[in-house]
């Protein structure tokens, strides 16, 4: 059995920063309840861990107490949510993922400027809940190319698509030609709203999956980045699924014991459940470890305003530090044995 890890997988900046300042809000406060609006990022372990730490996740701000502290997750959230904090009088922690805040102001900008927001992505997805707030009388929603002809055009040369940014480039790509063909004037956004991270991922399962009899992606089921890479795998052939960690994996999936199967990661899944099933498959199958580099991430944020005054608030100096994901390294004494370096494309630093 061969297990060919991908280069890049698992965490991206933004997951990383926004963990972080979960982290550093519970060191800044150690005697105080820390809650955070929705799952912080969509992954179970992630969220249980700082459970573990005393901080207590909600759904709703009107089950925080009146004068608390409260982080808003990686995903965003509407101004509507920021006002109903305000009028409990919490102090607010924003760890946005700044690739989300950049699709935020882009559909304030075009609202502001006459355009409706034709916004691409799952309605229900809290990123897409958030971004929609900005604008909530200039923005529809599109799931699919089916929605196109229930949607209300005022202007066709007035409008504007936006995408989630964690969709699947390729499902992305289908409804983005389908609003073209039906809106010819339709404006593109500057840039890819569909993040680095995101789309490295997916081109990395794209690439390498074809080589392989098998992809296991680790991840929740509510992370949308993770289960798009299991419908990259199936969209170029290979079967795909997705785990949240080793005690999910099923032996009749490799049958034959000599399969080559590609592991990978969705933006929110720790390295260390990657590790566990790396470990379980050279102990209990005798694998051999190769890994792919695709490409090579250096992407890194400054922490959040918000959290800088938090911590100047409280005697602490915040310096200048920045949240850098470095590459996964893994190392052939983890496991007892030999790592293959497996040379799959010449890859591009992002």
């Amino acid at each position: 059995m061969r297990i060919v890890l991908a280069n890049p997988r698992g965490f991206c900046a933004g997951v990383r920063m926004a963990i972080d300042v979960v982290d550093q809000v519970v060191d800044v406060l150690p005697d105080e309840t820390v809650y955070v609006y929705h799952e912080i990022v969509h992954n179970r372990h992630v969220v249980d861990r700082l459970r573990g730490k005393g901080v207590k996740f909600v759904e709703t701000i009107d089950a925080i107490p009146e004068g608390s502290v409260v982080v808003f997750s990686a995903h965003g959230v509407s101004p509507a949510v920021r006002e109903q904090a305000r009028a409990r009088h919490l102090s607010a922690v924003d760890a946005t993922c700044p690739l989300v805040t950049k699709v935020h102001s882009r559909a304030i900008r075009y609202a502001r400027q006459g355009f409706q927001i034709l916004l691409v992505g799952h309605k229900d997805h809290q990123e897409i809940i958030g971004t929609m707030g900005e604008a909530p009388d200039r923005t529809q929603v599109v799931e699919s190319p089916a929605d196109i002809p229930g949607l209300t055009i005022e202007d066709p040369d007035k409008l504007v698509y936006l995408t989630q940014t964690t969709l699947s480039t390729d499902d992305a790509a289908v409804i983005i030609d389908a609003l073209k063909k039906a809106f010819p004037g339709i404006k593109a956004p500057p840039d890819e709203d569909i993040c680095y991270a995101t789309t490295n991922r997916q081109h990395a399962v794209r690439q390498i999956a074809p080589l392989c009899d098998l992809v296991i992606v680790v991840g929740s089921q509510n992370s949308s980045n993770s289960v798009r890479l299991t419908e990259i795998a199936e969209n170029v052939g290979t079967r795909g699924v997705r785990i949240d960690d080793v005690n999910e994996l099923d032996p009749s999936w490799y049958p034959k014991g000599d399969e080559t199967i590609l592991l990978t990661a969705g933006a929110s899944a720790p390295e260390d459940l990657v590790s566990a099933i790396c470990r379980h498959f050279v102990e209990k199958h005798g694998a051999t470890l190769h890994l792919a580099d695709v490409f090579e991430e250096s992407v890194e944020f400054g922490l959040p305003l918000t959290l800088k005054r938090l911590m100047q608030t409280h005697g602490i100096d915040p310096g200048d530090r920045k949240v850098k994901v470095e590459p996964p390294v893994i190392t052939a004494g983890e496991y007892g044995m030999n790592a293959v370096a497996l040379t799959v494309s010449a890859g591009a630093k992002r």
